[in-house]
């Protein structure tokens, strides 16, 4: 009965590892060798385009000002749904999680209503001389919108695992509101907002039906990566795409192994009483 058990495990082990790498390892491996088809400096002038350059430093650009925005309301929704009881609290937190359960396409269309030409806001916008759709604001708000649940969802379960007694015992010696934050509530949540922080931006990178429907494709200026890979790829510039898509690739990695890091540091932080 032993020896059956150890041989089924193994060829589930042994399947498992044939999936991750038919289905993870793979086509990594295929994304290199298609972006180094043509030889390294077709490679280096891809991802040293002009427009390439662009779409990098919008798709950073709109991650980092995603994942500020998001960590400090994933903070505060957080607090907020652990630490305080209210009529309506089960309400707001399924709107928390409403980016999860929509299409990112249809939170796309939301953003073409609420600032398009059919809006009430339009006018108001056009008279100040602001313009949201296709154009850098409206990608930046698709992202946040994306990538809102993320913080939020990785802070609540520590901190009600945690419960209310640290912080009612701080208020209780006479700290405010901050300095129970800062110095009792913050430093029991840190790893988990990092590891959140991690998602986010990973989430935020690779983000491309919303922005796709916000953005007018404009090259140069509206146009993230992964709107850029899709335009090389539409015209047949495959070398230049995937290589393009080897700088998301390489991004993507570099996050897995600081969300690793991080995994691996909170588990030791717990078996230490860190």
């Amino acid at each position: 009965m032993g020896k059956e058990k150890d041989i089924g495990s193994w060829l589930l082990i042994a399947l498992a590892t044939l999936l991750l790498l038919i289905l993870l390892v793979l086509p990594l491996v295929l994304v290199a060798h298609e972006a180094l088809a043509r030889g390294i400096r077709v490679y280096l002038a891809a991802i040293s385009d002009p427009f390439a350059i662009k779409a990098l430093s919008l798709t950073l650009m709109a991650t980092v000002i995603a994942v500020a925005l998001n960590t400090l309301f994933g903070l505060a929704s957080a607090w907020l749904l652990t630490k305080y009881d209210f009529h309506g609290k089960a309400l707001i937190g399924a709107l928390i999680d409403l980016p999860f359960a929509i299409s990112p396409v249809v939170a796309g269309l939301f953003f073409v209503v609420l600032f398009g030409r059919m809006s009430p806001l339009f006018p108001l916008l056009r008279e100040a001389h602001v313009q949201v759709l296709f154009a850098v604001p409206a990608v930046v708000l698709a992202t946040v919108f994306v990538t809102f649940p993320f913080i939020t969802r990785e802070l609540v379960p520590v901190m009600e695992s945690q419960g209310r007694s640290e912080e009612e015992a701080a208020a209780t010696l006479g700290a405010s509101g901050w300095q129970t934050f800062w110095h009792v509530t913050l430093p029991n949540i840190r790893w988990a907002l990092l590891y959140g922080v991690i998602l986010a931006a990973a989430r935020a990178m690779g983000e491309f039906g919303a922005v796709s429907v916000v953005s007018g494709h404009i090259r140069g200026r509206t146009n993230t990566l992964p709107l850029h890979i899709e335009i090389l790829y539409n015209e047949y510039n495959f070398t230049a795409a995937f290589a393009v898509a080897s700088l998301l690739v390489v991004m993507a990695v570099v996050l897995l192994v600081a969300r690793n890091a991080v995994e691996w540091r909170a588990k030791r932080g717990m078996h230490h009483g860190d």
